[in-house]
């Protein structure tokens, strides 16, 4: 969704952008490209992997130091990051939820089933806990509780108990347990069915290992403050947990008068896209663009610089 993130935030020369999870860099060299002349990116990412590769292919794009930074952090530290930097606020901000490909595809990391890979799952392998070890260490209860509220598995009772059984060390073994648990409590359950299951187990597993929904909330928590007035961000999300943050923070902001002006609807890849990229058909993409507002004495209260003389209505959630 290169294209429609570039609609969103619509980038010019000389702006300061920020990609708060670089991955393979698609969109920080979109980006980087409509900044020149004078503008400059950093890209925040956790893999401490990918990074490198990434830094190098954009550093071989063109892209030098004082064009484009990378930094291996998470972007819950992003107001720390651009301190760093010397930078208050941004004009640009993007924030790319989903894990990479490079990521899904590396069955040593563990975040898919395609593959013979151990359960590890974690962004950054050198620090955290394991999949594996998040298993072990939970009672059924608790996982049956994170199924819940990280994927909304409606079969998280049946699934919960079969991952507590047995040592769960692989990710093909996270597919087989619940493919067979789920069967045999619902033997009218379809192959499509049993699929989504599997995929919403491990999401669910994965954003507990990471930590990611607190993350999230961190971001969108100090991401107006982050943003110059006027200033535009967009955030691409995968899931609905993920999503329904995004949306509340979006529409929050705007009625508080944070924001200016929020996306109405959620943007989605489109067919063209999907059919060359089906990890692109989950893909859910919004957008918000920071109010122009000056501090209002020592009260520390915001109030809109020109300010329109009349609300626009309100907006129809989607």
């Amino acid at each position: 969704m290169v294209e429609e993130v570039l609609n969103c935030l619509q980038p010019v020369p000389g702006d300061v952008a920020v990609d708060c999870t670089l991955g393979g860099g698609g969109h920080a060299r979109a980006i980087l490209k409509h900044v020149q002349p004078g503008g400059r990116l950093i890209g925040l990412d956790i893999d401490p992997i990918e990074l490198p590769r990434t830094e190098a292919r954009l550093r071989s794009a063109g892209f030098a130091s004082d064009t484009f930074v990378a930094r291996h952090e998470n972007f819950a530290d992003l107001s720390q990051v651009l301190g760093a930097e010397g930078i208050s606020t941004v004009d640009v901000m993007l924030a790319d939820l989903g894990v990479s490909s490079m990521q899904l595809d590396n069955p040593d990391r563990g975040f898919s089933q395609r593959g013979p890979g151990s359960l590890d799952m974690r962004m950054n392998p050198t620090c955290g806990e394991s999949a594996a070890h998040l298993l072990k260490r939970l009672t059924a209860a608790d996982l049956e509780r994170l199924l819940m509220e990280n994927a909304d598995e409606p079969h998280a009772v049946v699934v919960a108990r079969a991952l507590k059984q047995q040592s769960v060390q692989t990710t093909q073994a996270v597919d087989r347990l619940v493919r067979k648990a789920i069967s045999a409590v619902f033997p009218n359950v379809t192959k499509p069915e049993l699929k989504l299951s599997v995929r919403r187990t491990l999401q669910a597993i994965r954003i507990a290992v990471n930590d990611e929904f607190s993350a999230l909330d961190w971001l969108l928590r100090k991401l107006p403050s982050c943003l110059a007035p006027g200033g535009r961000v967009a955030v691409l999300t995968f899931h609905s947990g993920e999503d329904r943050r995004v949306k509340q923070a979006f529409r929050e902001g705007y009625r508080a008068g944070v924001y200016a002006d929020v996306a109405k609807n959620v943007i989605r890849a489109s067919m063209e896209e999907i059919r060359a990229n089906r990890r692109a058909s989950s893909a859910k993409l919004r957008w918000a663009v920071r109010a122009r507002m000056v501090r209002d004495g020592d009260e520390r209260r915001f109030t809109r610089r020109q300010a329109p003389t009349r609300r626009p209505a309100p907006y129809e959630w989607s």
